[in-house]
């Protein structure tokens, strides 16, 4: 029992010891970086160390795993050496940590954002760190890594003694007993590192509070983004997967699909500043609604809205997960196979978001989910990008029935408007729908009693279209409501009636639709059906709002009558591409069409998906 409680003792010690060394990080990457932190009030800098105990405990979790092999062996053999591996464990763990931190600290100052993948680029050519540093970078790090291990060593000192009592019992009935505390110590650790039971594990966004990133670079722990980044690095890295063509062709090919006049006359809106209210529609697929495919009778209240606003019947999402269509609607950025580039706010931070030039023109950017925005690190990208009030499943009531993954699109609709009825307008409002998202645990709903295919997720569709229902009519009671434009659109496809293939272009259908007293009497009822993507709708509507379209290179005005039909999304490993002429999904690993409908006489289209993929993915690495 002794030896027991010494085990289980020193675990937490262990992670008590985690949590003192990234503090004592904390500590001096903020002396090191000092003026970074001219726009950060002292008490975002105190609340850093509050907010960054979920993952510095499940950082902590991971790194005490071979630690408490080595407690377990000594356990078993009740040797006096097995004290001294588990020493030499744990500080050959802290000295790794410590260069880590070291170079982040001393890479801060240039790259502004904490340290990545970029490294290893870095690494590959040794001269280069070395020309490119000063002299006062490489004795810094060397200073900051000493002091980190030197702390490290009389933390450890501190906490950790041998056992005094040896354990007078066979190796044999020792090992059941280590077993007995390995097995449910490691699954505890395991829980720890993954952040609990929940469905979506712990992520970066877990330590954001602020909309000041430095504030969130300091509070998320240095350890767990560069491993984060480090597997992110092993995916994203996909230039031996991509289709072979010439660099000089490539570029001519997509400057050719880009070259067509900018200016045109097509006005949708009476107002050039209306407030804009975004419904983001969870897993919206294109195939499940009434007005855009065969499968009639889930949708009847927004077919009804199609009816009365501009719908476009032809937009395809940029890729296959909330994240990547959340940063392609709003900073109108496409898709790349295997990479979400919210994940990576040194990439992202660097495109520009519609909020940003709304607020430009004196809009505030608001945001609403009702399920947990630390997946895809969604939160994380929107505070980054300057978005006022960003608001998930934890700021909502208490008392609130919801289902395992989010509350109900009710409850979230009433949250939404109470949220626009305290804002001053001019305002940008952006709701996510989360009860069309597995496991459909929604209430139930008049008529939802859809059979055959897909029948849970059109069953929820069908609670999701009511739901729109009474918000909008709901919307029409309040005051901001004829100066509002609202725009639908979807994060993403989903397996429908007819389109249950991940890899088919039509699963990546999804709805467009703008709607509201805003749009003009001409354009109220109109189908749009040139082909476009979620990329597309940031320029179309900075077209239509007089904003400068400059920072969205890769987005297209869906209203230009000149503009040329195509969209790239994304599938599993792979990628599609639509025109007016065909489609093709071509899947990376296995190098082949998964489905190719060009005909000889257009397979010019063929490379110019090819080439498109290529320059995007040179763009996002040039990043």
């Amino acid at each position: 029992m002794r030896n027991a409680k010494y085990i289980i003792g020193n675990v937490l010690k262990l992670l008590l010891f985690w949590i003192l060394i990234f503090d004592f990080e904390r500590i001096l990457f903020s002396l090191h970086n000092w003026t970074k932190f001219e726009s950060v009030s002292w008490t975002d800098w105190f609340l850093t160390f509050l907010h960054s105990l979920r993952l510095d405990i499940a950082t902590g979790g991971f790194l005490s795993i071979l630690p408490l092999i080595a407690l377990v062996i000594g356990f078993v053999l009740s040797k006096k050496w097995t004290f001294s591996l588990f020493k030499i464990i744990v500080l050959s763990e802290v000295v790794l940590v410590a260069l880590i931190h070291a170079g982040e600290i001393n890479a801060y100052p240039e790259w502004n954002h904490k340290l990545t993948s970029r490294v290893f680029m870095h690494l590959s050519n040794p001269d280069e760190v070395f020309r490119t540093a000063d002299y006062s970078m490489t004795f810094w790090f060397i200073i900051y890594s000493v002091l980190e291990i030197v702390f490290g060593y009389r933390i450890f000192n501190l906490l950790f003694k041998p056992k005094t009592t040896e354990n007078q019992k066979s190796i044999l009935a020792n090992l059941f007993g280590a077993l007995g505390l390995f097995v449910p110590l490691t699954i505890g650790l395991f829980l720890l590192a993954r952040g609990g039971w929940q469905q979506i594990p712990l992520n970066i966004d877990s330590a954001y509070f602020s909309n000041n990133h430095v504030a969130n670079d300091l509070s998320v722990n240095s350890t767990y983004y560069f491993a984060n980044s480090y597997m992110l690095y092993n995916k994203s890295e996909i230039d031996n997967l991509l289709p072979k063509i010439d660099s000089g062709e490539s570029k001519k090919l997509v400057n050719e699909l880009y070259n067509f006049p900018i200016e045109h006359d097509v006005q949708i809106l009476d107002n050039k500043r209306p407030n804009v209210v975004f419904v983001i529609l969870e897993s919206w697929a294109a195939e499940a609604i009434g007005c855009l495919s065969e499968n009639k009778g889930a949708t009847p209240h927004f077919d009804a809205l199609a009816n009365e606003g501009l719908l476009f019947t032809n937009v395809y999402s940029t890729g296959h997960t909330s994240e990547i269509g959340n940063s392609s609607i709003f900073s109108g950025n496409p898709a790349i196979p295997g990479i979400s580039i919210s994940l990576q706010p040194d990439k992202h931070r660097k495109l520009r978001s519609l909020n940003q030039d709304f607020q430009d023109w004196g809009y505030t950017s608001h945001y609403v989910f009702s399920g947990d925005l630390k997946y895809g690190n969604i939160g994380g990208y929107f505070m980054d990008h300057g978005f006022q009030d960003v608001m998930d499943e934890n700021d909502f009531p208490n008392g609130l029935e919801r289902g395992k993954l989010n509350f109900y699109d009710e409850d979230l609709f009433d949250i939404f408007i109470d949220r626009m009825n305290t804002t001053k307008e001019p305002f940008m409002h952006c709701a996510f729908t989360g009860s069309t998202h597995s496991p459909y645990d929604h209430p139930e709903a008049p008529n939802q009693n859809w059979q055959g295919e897909e029948k849970d997720f059109m069953n929820s569709v069908i609670y999701a279209d009511d739901c729109i229902n009474t918000f909008i009519e709901n919307c029409k009671k309040q005051d901001w409501y004829k100066n509002t434009l609202f725009v639908f659109v979807a994060d993403h496809g989903h397996a429908a009636p007819g389109a249950v293939d991940p890899n088919s272009n039509k699963f990546y259908r999804v709805p467009l639709l703008l709607w509201g007293e805003p749009l003009k009497n001409d354009y109220k009822g109109v189908r749009m059906d040139n082909i476009g993507s979620q990329a597309d709708i940031a320029v179309t509507l900075l077209n239509q709002m007089g904003g400068d379209i400059s920072a969205y290179p890769w987005s297209k005005d869906l209203l230009n009558p000149k503009v040329p039909e195509f969209a790239l999304h994304t599938i599993i490993r792979g990628y599609g591409w639509v025109t007016e002429f065909g489609s093709f999904s071509y899947q990376m690993d296995m190098k082949e069409f998964v489905f190719d409908s060009y005909d000889k006489a257009h397979q010019i289209e063929v490379k110019k998906g090819q080439a498109f993929l290529t320059e995007i993915y040179k763009a996002y690495k040039n990043l």
